[in-house]
């Protein structure tokens, strides 16, 4: 599933396309994604301003003039690419990315069509989703912290809220492993899998120890705990500089692949190296809460 990363590496793409633009007509093609698109959302949207493209956690926050918010979700495997609206198969925006390969483009897949018009002329943003995983939904902007995607939902990684005195607040009295209580959303907004093997490992810390362990006996953060935040923070702008990850099905909206992944000192590695210099460990694979975690025993205590 596409990750905070990836999902911001999606915004920033599709922004130049369609903040400012008309979306003269939203087109659907098929009553449903993951779940039945809201009643009358193709005439609720048309003819409406894109105000702006924002990010909440992994979802896309599509601001229309009036106050109306569109939610989308990418599932699985969910993806928008940009084309000209002056012809059928016209060339695609630019993203971020420097790892090109070809892109199918299967019209059976492509469920929703946006279309629109800005000062650079006409233009179609499509999304396509094979697996059908992700949904697209219709909120108020002022109910939105209340609407039940984001209702509880921690802080950002990539915002200055987050720092090891939040963390510490959450984690004090603990004896959830800190992978899992990274995990979860109402502590960490969008954090996943893939980057909390990573942040872990930048910071030394082992997935299975407790999490209240890094909260010192009056409430405060320890000296690893701050290291951590940090490594959450550098990991996730790391890992939208250049892109995201492209496992498996993620694709930017140009039909690149994001290169993260080649940078992954752990997540995916099992058996081979750890990259800490000096080390000399291997890297395991440990499954919790029905996840795969990856980790090197010996240096992340």
């Amino acid at each position: 599933m596409p990750e905070l990363p990836e999902v911001e590496t999606v915004r920033r793409g599709l922004t130049p396309a369609m903040e400012g633009a008309l979306l003269v007509r939203a087109e659907l093609r098929r009553p449903d994604l993951r779940f039945p698109f809201p009643a009358g959302f193709a005439t609720l949207i048309s003819g409406r301003r894109i105000v702006s493209l924002g990010r909440r956690a992994k979802y896309l926050l599509i601001d229309l003039e009036g106050g109306d918010v569109i939610i989308a979700h990418l599932g699985m495997s969910g993806s928008f690419r940009v084309e000209d609206g002056r012809a059928e198969d016209g060339p695609a925006s630019d993203t971020p990315g420097d790892f090109h390969h070809p892109r199918g483009k299967s019209e059976k897949h492509d469920h929703v069509v946006f279309h629109l018009e800005s000062v650079n002329g006409p233009a179609r943003v499509i999304y396509n989703d094979p697996r059908r995983f992700g949904f697209m939904d219709l909120a108020r902007r002022d109910a939105l912290s209340s609407h039940a995607f984001f209702r509880g939902l921690g802080e950002e990684p990539t915002g200055n809220v987050l720092d090891a005195a939040y963390l510490a607040a959450r984690f004090a009295g603990k004896a959830q492993p800190l992978k899992s209580a990274l995990l979860d959303q109402k502590n960490i907004a969008g954090l996943g899998n893939i980057y909390v093997c990573e942040a872990l490992w930048r910071s030394g810390l082992s997935p299975l120890r407790a999490a209240g362990t890094l909260v010192d006996a009056r409430g405060r953060p320890k000296t690893a705990l701050v290291l951590l935040t940090e490594a959450i923070r550098t990991v996730i702008a790391d890992a939208i500089a250049a892109g995201g990850s492209s496992l498996r099905d993620h694709i930017q909206t140009d039909g690149t692949l994001g290169y993260f992944q080649h940078s992954f000192s752990v997540y995916d590695r099992e058996g081979e190296p750890c990259r800490t210099p000096g080390c000399g460990g291997t890297v395991a694979r440990v499954v919790q809460a029905g996840r795969s975690t990856f980790y090197c025993p010996k240096c992340q205590k």
